[in-house]
């Protein structure tokens, strides 16, 4: 049952928005200190799941696994930086695509690449990894390419990304190692409060900024589609170019093309003035899942031919 409902993550997703953008008022009360606590406990969750096997796992697919980071920080800022260039996004919005590009992958990609029939300890480790190294690449990539649209607080998404990403990770951790009858209680369930978090999260975004999702219209939800759907695209190309098998250039694919939109929406709160700069990680959240849940779709059935 539990299972059921986590894999139909895209749809709620969807549902989600759409009743956001009909009624606001039915989400817009997460807000604030809430998103950070709830990405938080998002994180807190996947910390559960790792341990020295993952480190293991890790050593064992270094060259798969530089890859996969390698191309999440090259491929996804710079197409971010060119379709808000492509499609002439308002700055606060420019700003807002190309912060998410610089995320790390989402924890929603080792769902897809379980469904999907991918390597799922390779989408962990470098899941892990990539959030890892947004303490740094998240706030560089971010300044370095906008840094000439806006004032980019680098410092200060540093610091955020610390706060939200690397301690809720390392009480996870702790907590695996030192109290393993309630991480084996919680771990179940981990799942299915990430993905009614993050729904709820991109509901509360979607919601507050209404008025400018519909005056934005198709050039803002063309910039985002386009972002993923180049991410997916390159992803797999490139890695099969750097001779990875068709199972991993899939999942690198995966976790190439899904960024931690949840990550993105606190950085944009507490980091920028404007509201509108979450945005597009919210609108990122729903776009990604919908194109990584097809993709899953179809290679599972090509894995089972």
């Amino acid at each position: 049952m539990i299972a059921s409902i986590t894999n139909g993550f895209p749809i709620w997703v969807l549902i989600a928005s759409a009743l956001a953008l009909w009624r606001p008022g039915l989400f817009t009360w997460f807000a604030g200190p809430l998103i950070t606590v709830g990405l938080a406990v998002i994180m807190l969750g996947m910390g559960l799941t790792l341990g020295l096997e993952d480190a293991r796992r890790v050593s064992d697919r270094r060259l798969s696994l530089g890859t996969g980071v390698l191309l999440q920080y090259t491929v996804m800022p710079a197409m971010g930086w060119s379709c808000a260039w492509l499609y002439g996004l308002p700055t606060p919005f420019a700003v807002g695509l190309i912060l998410v590009s610089c995320c790390p992958g989402g924890t929603a990609s080792n769902v897809i690449c379980y469904l999907g029939r991918l390597n799922v300890a390779l989408s962990v480790a470098m899941t892990a990894a990539s959030t890892i190294l947004a303490v740094v690449m998240t706030p560089t990539l971010t300044a370095w390419l906008a840094g000439s649209r806006i004032d980019v607080p680098a410092v200060g998404l540093l610091l955020s990304t610390v706060q939200v990403v690397v301690l809720p990770l390392i009480v996870g951790g702790l907590m695996k190692k030192w109290t393993p009858r309630l991480t084996a209680r919680l771990l179940p369930i981990a799942p299915l409060v990430a993905v009614a978090t993050i729904t709820i999260i991109v509901a509360s975004i979607i919601g507050a900024g209404r008025d400018a999702i519909l005056e934005a219209g198709p050039r803002l939800i063309l910039a985002v589609a386009s972002l993923h759907a180049s991410g997916f695209l390159f992803g797999y190309l490139l890695a099969r170019l750097l001779r990875a098998d068709i199972v991993t250039a899939r999942t690198v694919s995966i976790e190439v093309g899904m960024q931690n939109s949840g990550l993105g929406v606190v950085l944009a709160r507490q980091n920028f003035a404007d509201p509108l700069v979450a945005i597009p990680s919210a609108i990122s959240s729903l776009f990604h899942s919908l194109i990584a849940s097809l993709l899953a779709a179809v290679w599972r059935r090509m894995a089972r031919a």
